[in-house]
C-alpha cells in the first residue's frame, strides 16, 4: 500500500504545487481523495493507472478539490472504461458534482454514481474500509479514513497443543470458539490481533475533536497547514489551520506520522510551517507534489 501526494497547494495552484489531490494504491487498486484541476495529469507524472480507480471522495465542493472530476471521468470513457466509478460528495455538492460531470453532454459509457457523504462508514473494499468524518470549514466538509481490516494471528503451538487441524482454523474464526475433544477453545486465547493500517486525511478545516477520534493510532495522518502558527489569526476567520494545529491534532491523536498539505501559496519556502510542527509533534514531513510513502 502506497499514498502518492499528486496535489499539494492551497486554494490556487503554484509551478510547485498543483491543487488537492492525494492517491491511496492498494493491491492494485487506486482511491483518490480529493481531485483538483489536473489531477489526471499528475496520475500520469506518478505512474499511477487511471483505469484502476475504483472510487473518488470528494471534502467539499469548492472549485480547487474538484474540478479535475470532469477531466478525469472523460479521460477514462476515452480509455473505454466499463466497471462503475463512485464519487462521493457531501449532500450539499451533489447537484454541483453531477453539473460538472455532465456540463458538455459527453458520451460516458460506464455508470457513474455519486453518493452523498454521511458520518461513520461509507464504502467497503476487500480487506479494508472508508470512514467519513465532520469537519470545520465555511461549508459541510468531511474527512476521511482508510482503514484495513484488523488480521487475525494464530499462535500456532498453542492451536496444535488445544488440537486444532485442517478446517478447525476457519470455523474457530467464524464462531468464535470451538469444542475439542470435550474442551470448549476460544479464539482469543490462540491468536493475536495485528491493527490494520490506517491512513487519514483532513483538509480544509479548523482543528477537531473528530479528526483526533479519526486518527487515534493512525499509521499516516494527512492533515493541511495552510499557514503558519503567526497567522492563527487568519486560521479562524477562513477556516483553516496552522501547522502547529495540525501537529496538535498528530498528537493527541497518537499517530505515528503527519505530513502536512494544503499549503498556502505565499510559502515558496516551508522550513517555518515544519519548524512550528515539530516543535509539538516531531514526526512531521510537509507534502510535496510527488512525495511517495510506502506503508
Amino acid at each position: 500500500m502506497k499514498v502518492v501526494f499528486l496535489g499539494t497547494s492551497g486554494s490556487t495552484p503554484t509551478k510547485e504545487r498543483s491543487l488537492s489531490s492525494v492517491a491511496l494504491e492498494r493491491e492494485g487498486e487506486v482511491f483518490l481523495f480529493d481531485c483538483g484541476e489536473g489531477t489526471q495529469r499528475q496520475m500520469m507524472i506518478n505512474s499511477l493507472s487511471i483505469s484502476k480507480v475504483r472510487a473518488i471522495f470528494l471534502s467539499h465542493i469548492h472549485g480547487d478539490h474538484t474540478l479535475g472530476v470532469a477531466g478525469l471521468v472523460r479521460t477514462m470513457a476515452l480509455n473505454k472504461r466499463t466497471s462503475p466509478l463512485e464519487i462521493f460528495i457531501p449532500a450539499g455538492g451533489m447537484r454541483g458534482i453531477k453539473a460538472l460531470i455532465g456540463f458538455d453532454g459527453a458520451e460516458i459509457p460506464y455508470r457513474i454514481e455519486v453518493k452523498p457523504l454521511k458520518s461513520g462508514a461509507i464504502y467497503r473494499g476487500k480487506g479494508f474500509s472508508v470512514s467519513a468524518f465532520r469537519l470545520e470549514h465555511q461549508l459541510e466538509t468531511y474527512g476521511f479514513a482508510f482503514k484495513e481490516d484488523d488480521r487475525i494471528r494464530f499462535n500456532k503451538e498453542g492451536a496444535a497443543r488445544a488440537g486444532l487441524k485442517g478446517a478447525m482454523y476457519s470455523e474457530i474464526q467464524k464462531k468464535g470458539s470451538l469444542s475439542v475433544n470435550g474442551r470448549i477453545i476460544k479464539l482469543r486465547d490462540i491468536t493475536t490481533t495485528e491493527p490494520g493500517r490506517k491512513v487519514v486525511y483532513a483538509t480544509d478545516t479548523r482543528p477537531t475533536r473528530s479528526a483526533v477520534a479519526a486518527a487515534r493510532g493512525a499509521s499516516l495522518l494527512i492533515h493541511e497547514a495552510t499557514y503558519a502558527s503567526e497567522f492563527k489569526a487568519l486560521a479562524r476567520e477562513r477556516k483553516h489551520s496552522t501547522s502547529d494545529e495540525a501537529a496538535a491534532i498528530a498528537k493527541k491523536a497518537g499517530a505515528r506520522r503527519l505530513v502536512l498539505t494544503h499549503i498556502s501559496a505565499r510559502y515558496k519556502d516551508t522550513k517555518g510551517l515544519l519548524a512550528d510542527a515539530r516543535k509539538v509533534f516531531r514526526d512531521t514531513e510537509v507534502a510535496a507534489d510527488g512525495k511517495v510513502i510506502e506503508l
